[in-house]
Parts: C-alpha cells; sequence; structure tokens
C-alpha cells in the first residue's frame, strides 16, 4: 500500500498536497483499491467555493459510485481533465497522474485537522 509521507489525509480516503495557497487533491491508494476499476469520474463544481465535506464531485467504479468529499474550505479551480479520456490513472497512479482536483485554501487552519501519515496509517489498519 502506498501512503507518501508528505501528504495530509482525511478519513474518507481522500489525500490533500498543500503548496502555498493551493490544494491539490486525489483518492488515496487505498480508497481506488476499494473502489476497483474506476470508469468515470465527475466534477462539476469547478469555480465554486465549498466547505469542508460537502461533497466536489463522484468517482465510478464497475461495482459502485461513491462521492468525493472536500478535505478543505475553498474554491475549486482546477479538475484533471486527463481523467475524462483516462480514468483508469487514478487506478494506476492516485498520487501523480490521477490527481482529481486543485483548490484554493480559503481557511489554513484548516490543515490542521487533516491526518498526517501516522494517522492515516493507523486509520486503514484498524
Amino acid at each position: 500500500m502506498n501512503i507518501p509521507t508528505e501528504l495530509k489525509y482525511t478519513k474518507d480516503h481522500e489525500w490533500v498536497k498543500i503548496d502555498g495557497e493551493i490544494a491539490t487533491i486525489g483518492i488515496t491508494d487505498f480508497a481506488q483499491q476499494e473502489l476497483g476499476d474506476i470508469v468515470y469520474i465527475e466534477i462539476e463544481s469547478i469555480g465554486e467555493t465549498l466547505d469542508a465535506e460537502e461533497v466536489f464531485g463522484t468517482v465510478e467504479a464497475v461495482k459502485t459510485v461513491s462521492d468525493l468529499f472536500m478535505p478543505l474550505s475553498g474554491e475549486v479551480l482546477e479538475f484533471n481533465t486527463d481523467l475524462e479520456d483516462t480514468p483508469e490513472s487514478v487506478n494506476d497512479d492516485p498520487y501523480k497522474s490521477g490527481w482529481m482536483i486543485k483548490v484554493k485554501i480559503e481557511d489554513p487552519s484548516q490543515i490542521s485537522d487533516l491526518l498526517d501519515f501516522d494517522a492515516y496509517k493507523q486509520l486503514i489498519k484498524a
């Protein structure tokens, strides 16, 4: 199981890479394994400002459809449009080519609410 130490995580299995006031968000290796083969990703929240824990899109796998939750409040700036043609990138490389959205962070204090590597590792072992 791949869990990069430099990222932050949520209990809903999203990962967050913080770069100044921009957060790049996707789903974890654990999440993509649980979902199975991903066939479609729908993000219709570009340009919207959403609160933490609001749904920013959905991911559709062969077996199920799952909501994607905002780890931090902010404006959705960008969607990884490569995922329109190759949603399986999330299965192949969830932390690089499989990223989903970029968000302008509204409240940097929320970063401390996210899980670090050790806390996330404990969560998925439970």
